[in-house]
């Protein structure tokens, strides 16, 4: 397998915040810790004092959490790992995809393994254990209940509501039939209870022997450390006005922030239900429900049952941070922006802010469009710009005539300069009029250079067809192919996949990997 890479710029992929960001600009400096060079994980080491009875707390609840999955050496040495002081994480989160969903889940998950590797090889005297934490609160479910293979989208109906980790898996097995070819760990997996452990048993197939650790937050012992925050943000919003002014500031600089908090920025949890909690006339309510609470009997909640309390965006990650000795959070450019609106929330709770690390992004070419790719002469980075553009620029390049008027144009152009110094001699309110002529002779000569083009295109017409064939391939419905396809599109042919970004990925290095057998 071979390796291109492309600036994220040239891409023309990415939003003017996250590129920013990764190159250092100045203004941004304030709305983070440490930068994403592999040279300030020393500080950030330094930096993330982990109590020890969180990590016990920590130990407890993964024991309890993979009593039921059969367990690598790895991750088994990894899960003893975490009760030692020298040991950290490096995480990202996600939601639960059915079959994986869109690529780029496998490449944050590769990102968070690699970045382990490298640190490790960096600072030998630490160890470095990556998590994947599960977005099992999360009760999007049309996010997640379908995805793209071979071309085609896989939907799983099912009535069920709340928190999608809690749904239970009793009527997917008509839906994992319609899967051809489904490996045998995919319908492992969804034999198991529900949403959660499923995703959890194939995560543990792929990737257990990288060591990979599986967090599901949706648990009373780990809960149990967010209490005061829980408590903060009901009573007292504190949340609100720090991430509102942190997105004040973003905004005035230029940029579109992400994520919008409430006052209360935690949902209520329970069976079947998800919903936010609001304060009305003193009472608060969980919407498109019954339930209503008085300030007593909400303290009483929170501290019996801590997992009836669900953070939003706004506060998940401080949730992450918490009980967790992690170092650094991988996320996509989205993830990378809202959490550039979140350290004072960290620094308000004395939690410290991790580094934030962009996954690795990238683009496989299949063996088939290799070759047609080849075929067309166009080079990686020709990929990345608009196709129609693309394709009117590979019909002039390739052309036996010539198609543009540029000597012309510039002819027409010196032609009416010179007539409008005539005009100007004879009578100043004529040069408007010259101008206006010079704009509409200059519009018929692109008239006419587009039909050249057309023409061109026309004789070039199987070269050209071959180009847009791999593009639109490569680019499906126009957008990158990692947020589109399924690894199953490769996994099935080639079963090294995962090996292969393992070895080719690397995490520090913030440029676009295409991979491909050329």
């Amino acid at each position: 397998m071979t390796v291109n890479k492309v600036d994220l710029r040239d891409t023309r992929r990415f939003g003017a915040l996250f590129l920013d960001y990764l190159e250092g600009r100045d203004q941004l400096r304030e709305f983070y810790g440490n930068a994403p060079e592999i040279a300030n994980f020393r500080a950030q080491i330094e930096a993330k004092k982990f109590p020890a009875e969180r990590r016990k707390i920590l130990c407890q609840a993964l024991e309890e959490q993979y009593t039921d999955l059969p367990l690598t050496d790895q991750v088994k040495n990894n899960l003893h790992l975490l009760a030692e002081a020298n040991t950290y994480t490096i995480t990202t989160g996600h939601q639960l995809n059915l079959f994986t969903g869109p690529l780029y889940f496998i490449y944050k998950i590769v990102t968070v393994i690699r970045t382990c590797q490298e640190l490790k090889a960096q600072y030998p005297s630490c160890h470095f254990v990556p998590v994947y934490w599960m977005a099992t609160e999360d009760h999007d479910f049309e996010e997640i209940n379908h995805f793209r293979f071979n071309g085609k989208k896989y939907q799983w109906e099912t009535d069920q509501s709340g928190a999608v980790g809690r749904f239970n898996l009793s009527d997917i097995s008509d839906f994992v039939k319609t899967v051809p070819g489904a490996p045998e760990f995919f319908k492992t997996a969804y034999r198991q209870k529900d949403l959660a452990a499923a995703v959890r048993h194939y995560v543990n197939h792929l990737f257990g022997d990288y060591g990979l650790v599986v967090v599901d937050g949706d648990d009373h012992t780990l809960k149990k450390e967010l209490s005061e925050v829980i408590r903060d943000d009901l009573f007292h919003h504190t949340a609100k006005s720090l991430v509102d002014d942190q997105s004040g500031k973003l905004n005035e600089l230029g940029y579109k922030t992400q994520v919008f908090p409430r006052e209360i920025n935690f949902f209520y949890l329970q069976d079947n239900v998800r919903e936010r909690i609001e304060k009305e006339n003193g009472v608060f309510k969980v919407l498109n429900t019954d339930d209503e609470f008085q300030n007593t009997e909400l303290e009483a909640l929170i501290e019996a049952e801590p997992e009836r309390f669900s953070p939003n965006v706004i506060l998940r990650p401080l949730y992450q941070e918490m009980i967790l000795p992690n170092l650094a959070y991988i996320g996509g450019p989205a993830e990378v922006a809202y959490w550039l609106q979140l350290k004072p929330v960290f620094d308000h709770y004395h939690e410290i802010f991790p580094v934030l690390m962009p996954r690795n992004f990238a683009m496989v070419i299949p063996d088939h469009l290799q070759k047609k790719l080849e075929k067309t002469g166009l080079a990686i980075t020709d990929l990345f710009q608009e196709k129609h553009g693309l394709l009117a620029r590979m019909a002039v390049e390739n052309a036996d005539h010539k198609v543009r008027l540029n000597g012309q144009v510039q002819e027409m152009v010196d032609l009416f300069e010179r007539i409008r110094v005539q005009a100007e001699n004879i009578d100043p309110t004529l040069t408007a009029h010259v101008a206006a002529q010079q704009a509409r002779t200059r519009h018929k000569l692109e008239t006419i250079e587009k039909k050249f083009v057309r023409a061109e295109k026309r004789l070039q017409a199987d070269r050209l067809r071959q180009a847009e064939s791999v593009i639109d391939q490569l680019f499906p419905n126009e957008g990158l192919q990692e947020r589109t396809d399924n690894f199953l599109d490769f996994y099935l042919t080639d079963p090294s996949f995962i090996d292969q970004l393992i070895t080719h990925f690397d995490p520090f290095d913030y440029r676009f990997h295409v991979l491909g057998n050329g």
